[in-house]
Order: structure tokens, then C-alpha cells, then sequence
């Protein structure tokens, strides 16, 4: 039996919580025995999440061993780390088997020394001050969950459950990842690398409609002729004022948003479709398998073939 420990502090975001401990929880519902979960706060006293919500720990940190799993949330209460919470996160976090962080959990971890050297992620919103603060992580900014070797960091407070899944899968099997996915209804291949955000909430929604426009219709026809001049044509613009204007109100270029619109398009077709690579590259604007091949290979260091393999196994079976 794998226990699973965690840490509760005041204002932490209950989610982050709730989360993780849901996915674990339907596990040992699933398969009995394999995980004993459990809380804990400094002195053992309840605390108050972000949201109000009391939590109520099983023990007071000083009072458990090291786990197998030490989960770390995250929440405003990172924001000025108690120093007994992180001294025995540095104590105690070198002795578990695995340590996760969700979300600005990943703060804490770094306050207690023990992502020093290593790659990580956190919230979108705070990756750059993480960078700044602590230079000798890695920090990036863009998947949705970072694994490097037995320490675990994810990005904002739902992907905590898509990291605590992989976890599940990892020691169980994906049959009983799936059965979790299944009742939490969740998705369960939303694989690490995926980005924090899709290319619509990672662009700013632009100002003029016909710019919103555009923007919807690369969404809708990610094979069409997304080039600059087909694209201001749509909008009415010249091709030089439609780029200046797109960048300016979406925050990147409009080659930038079609090339994660195509890219995001082409993964949804792999993952719940049984086209061949060929017809997605077509329908996904490639035009040819290699350059969907290089597309995927630079943004997610993965082949399509081989990404199919991971997050929709059946279809290459």
C-alpha cells in the first residue's frame, strides 16, 4: 500500500486539495489496498482554504513519516510560506518516494530547497516570478505537468487531477486511470506536455470583430488557406495592417495562432480518431505527413505515430 500524504496550510486553495485526493481516493475504491490517503497540517489544527471551505487534517506533520507521495498544494497562502511548513518540507521531502506539487505548491518546494537544479512548472501566472526567485530551477512555463525524475510539478489547480491520474496509471494501470477519468468525467489524455492553455485562451480574444471573426474561422477551418493574405482578405485589411492589427490585439502573430490551431486540431484527431496520419495532416492543414511530422517533433519533441501510441494506444494495436 502506497500512502499518500497531504499538506493542508491556511489559505490554501481547496481544489488543489480536493483534486488529487479525489483521483487517489476512486483508485482505492477501485483497486483496494493500493493507497492510504491522508492529511496533515503544522500543528494538526484545521485550516481555512482560500475559499473559505474549513479542512480538517487527520495529524500534525510532526506526527507522520515520510510518505510515499507527499502532495503539495498550492493557494494564497504560499504567498508568505510559513518557515515550519517549509523546514520540514526540506527535512522530510528528500525521504518520500515521490513529491508532487499542484499548482504554486511548487513555491513552497522551491522555498524548501528541493527543486533546486531540476526542471518544473507552476500556474501560468507565477512561473516568471519562480524563474526570478529561484534560478536554479528550470522553470517552464508551458505544459500542464512536469516530471523530473521522482519529483512531480503541475500547473494550475486542475491539472493537478491530470497529474495525479498519470500518477494513478503509472502504479496501477490505465484501466483504472480511465475508470477514475471516467466518474470524475474528466479527461483522461491530456498528456504532460500539453499546454497550459488552448491557442484561443492562450491569445487575447481580439478587440474589432473582424479580427474576432478571423479567429473564429482559423478555429473552424484549420485546413483552409490560413496564409496572411487569404486571412486579411477575410477581414478586410491589407495584409501589412491586418498582421500589425492581429498581433497588437491577440498578443502573437498570426502565423504563431495558426500553427497551434493546426497542431491542437491534429492531436484531437489522433487521440480520439481512427484517421490514418495522412488524412490527418490533411484535414489538420499540413498537407503532407512529414510536415505535421516536424511540427509535432518541435513543439512536443514527439512524432505523431508515436504520440498516437501513448494517449490512444487501441488505435495502433
Amino acid at each position: 500500500m502506497r500512502t499518500v500524504l497531504v499538506v493542508l496550510f491556511d489559505d490554501v486553495q481547496s481544489l488543489d486539495v480536493t483534486g488529487p485526493m479525489e483521483v487517489f481516493a476512486g483508485a482505492e475504491i477501485a483497486r483496494p489496498g493500493s493507497y492510504r490517503i491522508r492529511t496533515a497540517s503544522v500543528d494538526g489544527a484545521p485550516v481555512r482554504a482560500s475559499s473559505g471551505l474549513t479542512l480538517v487534517p487527520d495529524h500534525a506533520l510532526a506526527d507522520v513519516p515520510a510518505p510515499h507521495t507527499l502532495i503539495v498544494p498550492g493557494g494564497t497562502g504560499t504567498r508568505l510560506p510559513d518557515p515550519r511548513l517549509t523546514g520540514w518540507l526540506g527535512a522530510h521531502g528528500p525521504r518520500c518516494e515521490r513529491l508532487v506539487s499542484v499548482c504554486t505548491g511548487a513555491v513552497l518546494l522551491a522555498e524548501a530547497g528541493l527543486l533546486d537544479g531540476l526542471r518544473a512548472t507552476t500556474h501560468w501566472a507565477y512561473c516568471d516570478q519562480l524563474a526570478r526567485d529561484h534560478p536554479a530551477i528550470e522553470v517552464d512555463p508551458d505544459p500542464i505537468y512536469v516530471r523530473d525524475g521522482r519529483v512531480a510539478t503541475s500547473a494550475g489547480v486542475t491539472c493537478g487531477i491530470d497529474l495525479a491520474l498519470a500518477l494513478v496509471e503509472e502504479d496501477l494501470s490505465r484501466e483504472v486511470a480511465l475508470e477514475i477519468a471516467r466518474h470524475l468525467v474528466v479527461f483522461l489524455r491530456r498528456p504532460g506536455n500539453q499546454a497550459q492553455f488552448s491557442a484561443q485562451l492562450a491569445a487575447q480574444t481580439a478587440r474589432r470583430e473582424p479580427l474576432r471573426e478571423v479567429q473564429q474561422w482559423i478555429t473552424e477551418h484549420p485546413a483552409g488557406d490560413l496564409s496572411v493574405e487569404a486571412l486579411a482578405a477575410r477581414a478586410g485589411f491589407s495584409p501589412r495592417h491586418f498582421a500589425r492589427a492581429f498581433r497588437a490585439e491577440t498578443g502573437t502573430t498570426p502565423g504563431r495562432y495558426v500553427d497551434r490551431v493546426r497542431l491542437e486540431h491534429a492531436r484531437r484527431l489522433l487521440e480520439d480518431t481512427a484517421d490514418g496520419v495522412e488524412e490527418v495532416s490533411r484535414a489538420s492543414g499540413y498537407g503532407t505527413p512529414e510536415a505535421m511530422r516536424r511540427a509535432f517533433v518541435k513543439a512536443l519533441d514527439t512524432a505523431p505515430a508515436e504520440y498516437r501510441r501513448r494517449f490512444r494506444p487501441s488505435l495502433t494495436n
